[in-house]
């Protein structure tokens, strides 16, 4: 073949490729998805070098899923002035990120820390699973990887057809039903638009989500299948959970140390899951015991009628509306314990204060 030919082929190659991905990012687009991230071991780890903020002008959050949900950045950061860094992973005990910044000589800034009891109390070790493995990619990280991921949100960011969590080979083949086996534990379906992630790691539902019932009642008998199968894990032991308050204890200490401020929340839960909670886990037991032990204030949205009130669509997460609603009661309940922010504005301030 002459350089001639050649080069039209290399050309037509060119233009077919850009056809496809053309026609392949139209037809997700088409289906009505956005820009979205991979919440990834890599992009947790941009976030945990983050916490090294000034702590007059940063918070960071562990927990699992629901402040990941509950949480609204924009609204927060508005108000408070503060950059939010989240650090909650989804279906994880925020314990291990708690020792990880306890034991980080270099930060003592201030630290919100949620807690969902199935997940706090326990120590079953998948729930231990997915943050040691983000506390050691990010420790070890190289400066290609660091190079690999800035290209990787620059590309995230334009082409929808690249969000591998959703969109990706494995990801669309993992929606292919399988059929239930004895004795063989199939991890539920969840519905696409329930878990949506943007670049700080704000996790929201999907429109559709919010307006279909029937996508909330496929998650509420998800919460109930993956409930039935955590009752067979072994509890956690009283001598256990005596030692868990005391490293908790002795993590916050070293943050105190440093001139930190630490504070627990729990967030809302309704429904069954909420009634099952309760039970399953006797405030006095835990959460109560939980804050005496480490001597930790405690916002628990139960003790407040304003947040008390808040049904989860699927029993465990707010709507993005709600979301907002709840950061800004968040906000009001943090100063009320104490909490000062310094670069909070006049009118974040009136914002904040005034009847929701």
């Amino acid at each position: 073949m002459k350089p001639k030919q050649f080069g039209k082929a290399a050309m037509l190659t060119v233009v077919l490729l850009a056809l496809f991905i053309g026609g392949w990012e139209w037809y997700w687009r088409s289906k009505g998805y956005e820009t979205l991230f991979d919440d990834s071991d890599a992009l947790w780890a941009d976030k945990r070098a983050m916490v090294y903020d000034a702590p007059d002008k940063s918070t960071v959050f562990i927990g699992s899923s629901r402040i990941k949900f509950d949480l609204d950045i924009p609204t927060w950061e508005k108000i408070t002035g503060d950059k939010a860094v989240q650090l909650a992973m989804v279906g994880s005990s925020p314990l291990p990120a708690l020792y990880d910044l306890g034991n980080d000589e270099k930060f003592g800034g201030k630290l919100v820390i949620d807690v969902t009891e199935p997940l706090f109390f326990s120590n079953a070790p998948p729930f231990n699973k997915t943050p040691k493995e983000n506390i050691e990619y990010y420790k070890k990280r190289t400066p290609t990887q660091r190079f690999s991921f800035e290209v990787n949100h620059f590309l995230e960011s334009n082409f929808v057809f690249l969000n591998r969590e959703y969109l990706s080979t494995n990801a669309l083949l993992g929606k292919l039903p399988l059929t239930r086996r004895p004795g063989v534990f199939v991890f539920p379906d969840f519905p696409e638009p329930f878990d949506r992630s943007y670049f700080s790691r704000q996790s929201f539902m999907a429109d559709e989500f919010v307006k279909d019932t029937n996508l909330q009642k496929q998650m509420q008998a998800n919460w109930a299948m993956l409930g039935e199968a955590a009752k067979r894990m072994p509890p956690a032991s009283a001598k256990d959970l005596e030692t868990m308050f005391t490293s908790a204890k002795d993590a916050i200490d070293k943050i105190r140390s440093r001139g930190g401020q630490v504070l627990f929340v729990r967030t809302p839960s309704s429904g069954p899951m909420g009634e099952g909670e309760k039970m399953g886990f006797p405030r006095d037991r835990f959460w109560d015991k939980l804050l005496a032990v480490t001597k930790t204030e405690g916002v628990h949205f139960a003790d407040y009628a304003e947040t008390a009130h808040f049904i989860c669509p699927e029993w465990s997460h707010l709507s993005p509306a709600d979301a907002i609603t709840y950061t800004k009661l968040l906000i009001r309940q943090l100063e009320q314990k104490g909490w000062v922010f310094p670069h909070k504005t006049a009118t974040a301030n009136q914002s904040s204060t005034s009847k929701l």
